[in-house]
C-alpha cells in the first residue's frame, strides 16, 4: 500500500488523488454534503450509513475532532472524499486530528481531487456507488465495486439501531416520550431532554404494544438510513401507532414511515439533499426556513391525494418536494428535514416546542 488512492464510481468515472485515514478499501453510495462546517457531526450520523461522503466545503480537518461533535458512538460512513485535508488542527479544544480519528475508526478515504467537479457529476448522473482503495490497481476495483449493494431496496436501520433500550433525561421529568431509534442522532434525544422530556430510546424492531406498556405521552419516530419502503416492521408499527391517539413526531426517515403507514408511498431521489443551506417554506404560517438535510428517499407529492386526511405542511423551496406533512384527525407530524440542526441553522427548533405544547394539551385533555 501507498499514499496513492483511487476513487472509481460505478459509471465509469476514475479519479486519482493521496490516501487519508485507514489506509484500505471501501465501497458504498456516493453523495455530496454542502455545509461549510460540522464534518465529524456529518461523518457519524447514522443516516449517513453505507455512504461515501463527499465534502464539498475546500478545507477538511482543519478544527480537529472533539467528543462533544458527535451524533452516535463512532463514524457511520463507507468513507470520505474531500479537497483539501488538513491533518493539523488550530482550535484549542480539539484533542485529536481528523486523520487520527479517521485511522482509529477504521474510515478509508481520498484528497487531491477537484470535489466540485465531481458533485457537478453526481448532480448529472446521480447518486450511484463508489469505492475508494488505497490497495488496488483500477482494473481490481471494478470487480470490488460489483460487490458493493444497490441503496435502492436496502433496509439498514435495524443495523444501526441501538441493540436493547435506554433512558436520556431525567427520571421526574413531566414527560414521557417513547423514541424508536432507526439510526437516531444523539442532538435530537438532547432536544427532547431539554424540554422536560424523559425519554426511553427503543430498538428499531421494538412492537407498538412493548413500548405502550411503558405508557409513554408520546411517540418520536427517528431518522436513520436505507429505502424506507422495504421497512415492512417499521410500516405496521407506526400504523399501531397511530391508532393509539396519542401525539407522534417523525424526523426524515420517521417522516417517510408516517407517510408509508399513511398509504403514500416514497421514491429514490436523484442525488438527495444533503447540507445546511437547504430552503424551506412552512405553509401553515407562510415562514421560510434554512435548513439541514440529509435525505436520498423522498415522499411522493402525486400520492398526497390518495389520503384526505394528509396534509402537506412545508415543502422545498428549490425542487417543491414536500418537506413535512401532518394528519388532519390525529396528533401527528412529520418533517423531512433536521431540526435538531448538528451541524446547521436553527430556524427549525420550534418544531421540537410544537410536539411537547401538542404532549401537553393532549395530557390535559385526558385529565378534563
Amino acid at each position: 500500500m501507498t499514499d496513492k488512492a483511487y476513487l472509481l464510481l460505478a459509471d465509469g468515472l476514475l479519479i486519482e488523488g493521496k490516501a487519508i485515514g485507514k489506509r484500505g478499501t471501501s465501497g458504498g453510495e456516493i453523495c455530496f454534503n454542502t455545509g461549510m462546517t460540522g464534518y465529524q457531526e456529518i461523518y457519524t450520523d447514522p443516516s449517513y450509513y453505507g455512504q461515501i461522503i463527499v465534502n464539498t466545503t475546500a478545507h477538511i480537518g482543519n478544527y480537529g475532532t472533539v467528543n462533544e461533535e458527535q451524533e452516535s458512538a463512532k463514524p457511520q460512513i463507507s468513507g470520505i472524499v474531500v479537497n483539501e485535508f488538513s491533518s493539523e488542527f488550530s482550535r484549542k479544544t480539539s484533542k485529536e486530528s481528523l486523520q487520527a480519528y479517521l485511522e482509529k475508526n477504521g474510515v478509508v478515504g481520498i484528497t487531491g481531487l477537484d470535489t466540485r467537479k465531481l458533485v457537478r457529476h453526481i448532480r448529472s448522473k446521480g447518486a450511484m456507488n463508489a469505492i475508494i482503495s488505497s490497495e488496488h490497481s483500477p482494473e481490481q476495483l471494478k470487480e470490488e465495486l460489483k460487490k458493493v449493494p444497490s441503496m435502492d431496496g436496502l433496509e439498514l436501520s435495524s443495523v444501526v439501531s441501538t441493540k436493547k433500550s435506554y433512558f436520556v433525561g431525567k427520571p421526574n421529568a413531566p414527560i414521557k416520550v417513547a423514541a424508536l431509534d432507526y439510526g437516531i442522532k444523539t442532538n435530537i434525544l438532547l432536544n427532547l431532554a431539554a424540554r422536560g422530556c424523559y425519554v426511553q430510546v427503543f430498538p428499531a424492531k421494538t412492537s407498538a404494544s412493548e413500548m405502550e406498556s411503558w405508557a409513554p405521552d408520546g411517540y418520536f419516530l427517528s431518522n436513520g438510513p436505507g429505502d424506507p419502503s422495504v421497512m415492512d416492521y417499521a410500516i405496521k408499527t407506526v400504523k399501531e401507532i397511530l391508532t393509539l391517539d396519542k401525539p407522534v413526531f417523525g424526523i426524515c426517515l420517521g417522516h417517510q414511515l408516517v407517510a408509508l403507514a399513511c398509504g403514500l408511498s416514497t421514491y429514490k431521489m436523484h442525488h438527495g439533499h444533503r447540507g445546511l443551506n437547504h430552503p424551506v417554506k412552512n405553509l401553515v404560517t407562510g415562514l421560510g426556513e434554512m435548513t439541514s438535510q440529509n435525505h436520498g428517499f423522498g415522499v411522493s407529492e402525486k400520492d398526497i391525494e390518495k389520503n384526505p386526511n394528509v396534509e402537506v405542511t412545508h415543502i422545498h423551496l428549490n425542487d417543491n418536494t414536500i418537506m413535512g406533512i401532518r394528519l388532519k384527525d390525529k396528533k401527528v407530524f412529520s418533517v423531512q428535514y433536521h431540526p435538531e440542526a448538528s451541524p446547521g441553522p436553527h430556524d427549525s427548533n420550534y418544531l421540537f416546542d410544537q410536539f411537547v405544547t401538542m404532549i401537553k394539551e393532549s395530557k390535559k385533555e385526558l385529565v378534563d
